[in-house]
């Protein structure tokens, strides 16, 4: 009988992990839909000659998150995340403005 347990409780773990490795492609997809974005975005500024960093903007979006949230993610868990996805994005934003070197002095 503890055999079937185990064998039943390996089955839904087995299971659960499939569903969480789609749903890491999925984020994957779409956080490399959102950098995408956010590059043409920091073409846009550079031409109008804006900062890259814009605090009141990633506060705005932070907002909007928190008050969308209806899961179990905790605010303090979600600021943390999507402010890490804006951290790279932003610094992503910042080396594609850099004027790219010569071949010969890379």
């Amino acid at each position: 009988m503890e055999k079937e347990v185990r064998s039943h409780l390996s089955l839904k773990l087995i299971k659960r992990r499939k569903a969480l490795d789609l749903i890491n492609q999925e984020l994957l997809t779409l956080l490399n839909q959102r950098l995408r974005l956010t590059l043409e975005i920091g073409k846009v500024k550079r031409e109008m000659g804006k900062k890259i960093h814009d605090t009141a903007r990633e506060r705005e979006i932070l907002d909007r998150l928190k008050r969308k949230n209806r899961g179990p993610l905790k605010e303090e868990d979600l600021r943390k995340i999507f402010t890490m996805i804006m951290k790279v994005c932003r610094q992503s934003q910042i080396r594609a403005c850099r004027p790219s070197k010569p071949k010969g002095l890379r």
